[in-house]
């Protein structure tokens, strides 16, 4: 009796060991690494789409190699790719609508989004200019240290004094068109696009004056 006993007890402890070891290896195996951004299938797919997919050029709209020349649509040569990752997510799901970004998002999957983000910010962003002389000054003093009364942040907080932001949290913004920048803030304002806590509570707080001297003068940063 005192034979089987051990016996018994010698193969749980030889299981319990064996069951050990294979969890500690399985621990000790890496993950898979997530696939690395290729700038080149985001370039392709960026200038001629993809037809079996229903997904068209971005070129059509945003220009060559992200230099829009097209007030209404963003440049987005040289924009962090993190930002330009989370602008596409953001489009594929509920917190930013657009009738025409929302519908080419979804066509997308996660790698296409980073494969385009990485080739739009290795790009070269065209040279804005400030258009209006007038508001100029406004402009520079809200974007540098801005409206202490308001309760309105300096711009440049965040987006840094020469507008190039802060990869993976703000968005370059110098050189961009001065009717995209004043749409977009309107539409913090308005409610009408949501996907930034910031940007909506800062927007809340400008005038239509305000709004125009800012986007302005960023179109002139470098």
């Amino acid at each position: 009796m005192k034979r089987v006993f051990l016996s018994i007890a010698k193969s749980l402890f030889v299981a319990a060991v064996a069951v050990s070891f294979s969890a500690s290896a399985g621990a000790a195996e890496p993950t898979t690494a997530a696939a690395k951004a290729d700038p080149a299938k985001g370039e392709a797919l960026y200038n001629n789409g993809d037809g079996a997919r229903n997904i068209i050029a971005c070129v059509s709209c945003h220009g060559a190699a992200g230099n829009s020349t097209i007030a209404q649509n963003p440049k987005l040569a040289g924009q962090h790719a993190a930002y330009l990752h989370k602008q596409l997510v953001d489009f594929a799901g509920p917190t930013r609508n657009n009738p025409v970004m929302t519908g080419f998002a979804k066509a997308l999957n996660e790698d296409d989004m980073k494969n385009i983000a990485a080739y739009l910010s290795a790009q070269k962003s065209s040279p804005g200019a400030a258009n209006d002389k007038d508001t100029v000054d406004i402009g520079k003093k809200i974007y540098r240290a801005g409206i202490a009364e308001a309760n309105i942040p300096a711009c440049a907080g965040c987006h840094s004094p020469n507008g190039a932001g802060i990869p993976a949290q703000y968005p370059r913004i110098a050189g961009q068109h001065q009717d995209y920048t004043a749409a977009q803030l309107t539409a913090y304002r308005a409610g009408t696009r949501s996907n930034s806590i910031q940007m909506t509570a800062i927007a809340k707080r400008m005038s239509d004056s305000e709004i125009k001297a800012v986007a302005d003068y960023v179109a002139g940063l470098k």
